[in-house]
């Protein structure tokens, strides 16, 4: 089966309204001719709507970076996936900086996949291990069990609306990256293996997994070839027009 390459920008907490918009454009400019793989940034709250306006009728999709799993309610400082709908395509899930800076665990994790999928919302679901749990032999075992916790009550259907990014936690921001093997082998071994386990191997096929961590212009094309990996969600190269038009160019070029 043959899925569909993807690659987003998490710009995290960065970039005004004015900044967005520009960068926005750039790309826009840079990628408007690029139909091989899905596109999209992921930006702050706060740009959505500008950037909304920017990308309207391009290529490039936009996303959310987090959402609340209610519709509405006195929830102050959320963002309801009513909200995200109306300006994104795409929603940012269990981030790992979600995760450990903000208390969000596996269950907070499924409840807000199951409200973006009622709401139509395309989820990019992120999971991944700490450096000391690489180290312990944990990798596997550690990301089945948030698969499992994520996926928990998901139909065959709705698992295949999902996006899994596979962060490694130690090569975020590090300048660390995964080996493309390795990253292939886990995606493999702890993601693939426990889809089919969970529904089936044609629902497993069908989920599209991206790879981040220090995912940059320099390695996407090795990334890319590997069998398991359909993309990447990448942070810091995707705040710059260049590095990440760059990026998405390298990758099509592999691809061919």
């Amino acid at each position: 089966m043959m899925r569909r390459p993807f690659i987003a920008g998490n710009w995290k907490m960065n970039k005004t309204v004015a900044e967005a918009v520009e960068l926005a454009e750039s790309l826009c400019e840079a990628l408007g001719d690029v139909t091989e793989m899905d596109i999209a940034v992921c930006t702050p709250a706060t740009d959505l709507y500008a950037v909304s306006q920017a990308l309207e009728g391009s290529n490039i999709g936009v996303g959310a970076q987090n959402m609340y799993w209610e519709d509405k309610g006195a929830f102050t400082g959320e963002t309801s996936p009513v909200m995200v709908k109306e300006l994104a395509e795409y929603v940012i899930i269990g981030h790992s900086e979600r995760r450990e800076y903000f208390g969000e665990t596996d269950e907070t994790v499924n409840l807000k996949i199951k409200s973006a999928l009622a709401h139509g919302l395309k989820p990019i679901v992120c999971i991944g291990e700490s450096l000391e749990q690489n180290k312990a032999g944990e990798t596997v075992s550690f990301v089945k069990s948030q698969i499992e916790g994520a996926f928990a009550g998901l139909s065959e259907e709705d698992a295949r609306r999902l996006v899994l990014a596979y962060e490694p936690i130690w090569a975020i921001g590090t300048g660390l990256t995964a080996t493309p093997e390795q990253a292939n082998d886990i995606i493999r071994e702890a993601i693939r293996d426990v889809l089919k386990e969970l529904y089936n191997e044609e629902t497993a096929e069908a989920i599209r997994i991206q790879y981040g961590g220090s995912a940059k212009p320099g390695n996407i094309a090795d990334l890319i070839v590997m069998p398991e990996i359909d993309g990447a969600l990448v942070g810091g190269a995707s705040l710059k027009a260049d590095a990440f038009s760059e990026m998405i160019k390298n990758a099509v070029a592999a691809l061919k």
